[in-house]
């Protein structure tokens, strides 16, 4: 057993040190390499894992999933670890939760042994690759990976095919308003509209914005507007004393970072929110904290 889960940490990590992260080719090693020990599992002894970012999945992706797995049967087995009581899913949520729409008891698996951050970087990294996130979940599930791996943004963005814009503008929609992130999960807000409301500091100003997007159903140009008119008042008082070029350089640092830049002479000002959001300011500018 040891043997296997040497072997396992070492492909995960094979994963990490790849130039560009496929989960796809990962999985399928994992059940080229343990064809023989597919087993069929009760479905009702199968719990999700709990490192699973995803909060919600597509209905209509589902049932589509469902009458596939009708008519040919699961084509690709899950991947799950034993648990004190059943087992716990690591890869394949999708397929579980459209087995049991197909009316399906038990499912082809493969039992592995994980670590908790094995499992959570794995569930990560799936999701992330497979059906589209809501973009806070993505966001935090992006966030999450940065952290554990020690990655910068450049260097997550070139391994999983995104730009580093963004990956700033994404990571951005985490200082947002919780209620505001709720309603992003439940897709009542647009991305885009979330991303032009992560521009502004007020939460009352961006709650009732977002209520405002959702109740008129503003376009995203409009809110825009809307979003520059803010902004302008909030600057009026300062406008006749400031260098016109430094807006400029304000506007340049504040799409880098995802936060509201001030610059005056001979000083910057950056506006964070919390402690997570200055860790994720200290991370795009590439500075690290040697903790004793």
């Amino acid at each position: 057993m040891e043997t296997k889960k040497k072997a396992l940490g070492k492909g995960l990590e094979q994963l990490f040190t790849n130039n560009v992260i496929n989960f796809d080719n990962f999985e399928k090693e994992i059940v080229n390499d343990n064809k023989n020990d597919i087993v069929m599992i009760k479905l009702a002894d199968i719990r999700s894992n709990p490192y699973q970012p995803r909060k919600t999945f597509n209905e209509e992706s589902l049932q589509e999933l469902a009458s596939s797995i009708k008519e040919f049967g699961v084509v690709q087995p899950v991947i799950v670890k034993k648990s004190i009581k059943g087992y716990e899913l690591i890869a394949g949520e999708r397929r579980c939760k459209a087995s049991k729409l197909a009316g399906l008891d038990e499912i082809p698996a493969i039992i592995k042994e994980f670590t908790d951050q094995e499992m959570m970087e794995i569930a990560l990294i799936e999701n992330i690759q497979r059906e589209d996130l809501n973009a806070i979940d993505e966001a935090k599930s992006v966030y999450n990976i940065i952290k554990l791996r020690g990655l910068t943004q450049d260097e997550f963005a070139s391994r999983f095919g995104k730009s580093r814009t963004y990956i700033t503008n994404l990571l951005g929609l985490l200082k947002l308003p919780e209620k505001v992130q709720q309603m992003v999960e439940r897709k009542e807000l647009s991305s885009s509209h979330a991303r032009v409301l992560s521009k502004l500091e007020d939460t009352k100003q961006i709650e009732e914005l977002a209520s405002k997007v959702i109740k008129e159903d503003i376009n995203v140009r409009e809110l825009e507007r809307l979003v520059s008119n803010v902004e302008v008042v909030k600057r009026k008082p300062i406008t006749s004393s400031v260098d016109p070029k430094y807006h400029i350089y304000e506007n340049v640092i504040s799409d880098k970072i995802g936060n509201k830049v001030k610059i005056s002479k001979n000083k910057i000002e950056i506006t964070y929110d919390s402690l997570k959001d200055l860790e994720r300011i200290m991370e795009i500018f590439n500075i690290s904290i040697e903790e004793d």
